[in-house]
């Protein structure tokens, strides 16, 4: 009997907004009606980014943990479980807000982003040395699972680099992210040289973003993943024209 395969719902992300999808859910109880909605669609992780009042992209550690605390809540009334998966991505927010929440609500797993990327040749995805160093040694203090997102070939030399000083620790779960511009695109000479370059023992999910995104989760399946991360973050579509919830995405991957 072959591995079981595990789903990754990434909710809302920091930029799909409500002008791209009406789906796309922005308040705390959007997103935690999401949360219920796709692990009951077979979902097992959450991969939670929080929005303020505006809806735009924030790292406030009281709007965090308000969400957070509520995705719980409403998974408990449904008698429900879920790895939650929570972002410490954020550019425009100092390091200290990045990192703030995790102590606070202990997540199962957190994002850790590498290295720093010119995203769509728009703006800097930072992500300093300093900060990598602090993030990754916090994750083995408080035992979170760091989710290391690959954007770029050049990441994954920055990641043996922080395995080999002890910053991270083996056994590493990666999360290919392809076809953002500025990145790797979400083709299959992408993924086999990405997956090829693994440590052994690493166990990987991938995504496509747009127009990669059934592309990438078919050719991360023929190619043996662990794991397929789906939701609005990185798709808006079911098809060109349709407009696709976070649980129809879940369930087209099951």
């Amino acid at each position: 009997m072959g591995k079981k395969l595990i789903i990754t719902a990434a909710l809302c992300g920091a930029g799909t907004m409500k002008s791209q999808t009406p789906y796309v859910p922005v308040t705390p109880e959007e997103i935690a009606a999401d949360a219920v909605a796709v692990v009951k669609a077979g979902a097992s992780v959450i991969h939670i980014h929080v929005r303020d009042d505006e809806g735009k992209n924030t790292m406030e550690t009281e709007r965090f943990c308000h969400v957070v605390n509520l995705v719980r809540e409403e998974l408990a009334k449904a008698n429900l479980d879920a790895v939650l998966n929570l972002t410490s991505s954020g550019s425009k927010f100092s390091e200290d807000m990045r990192v703030a929440h995790l102590p606070i609500l202990m997540p199962e797993m957190c994002s850790y982003d590498p290295g720093t990327l010119n995203w769509a040749n728009s703006y800097i995805f930072l992500n300093t040395p300093p900060f990598l160093e602090r993030l990754g040694l916090l994750t083995q203090e408080l035992d979170i699972k760091p989710e290391i997102e690959i954007f770029d070939a050049g990441m994954l030399g920055n990641v043996d680099y922080y395995l080999k000083k002890g910053v991270l620790k083996a056994p590493l779960h990666y999360q290919l992210v392809l076809d953002v511009p500025g990145g790797m695109p979400g083709n299959i000479d992408s993924i086999n040289h990405l997956v090829s370059k693994l440590p052994e023992g690493s166990t990987w999910s991938i995504t496509g973003i747009g127009k990669a995104h059934m592309p990438c989760m078919l050719a991360g399946l023929a190619a043996g993943c662990d794991n397929l991360r789906v939701g609005l973050e990185d798709n808006v579509f079911m098809k060109k024209g349709e407009y696709a919830t976070n649980a129809q995405l879940v369930e087209r991957a099951v």
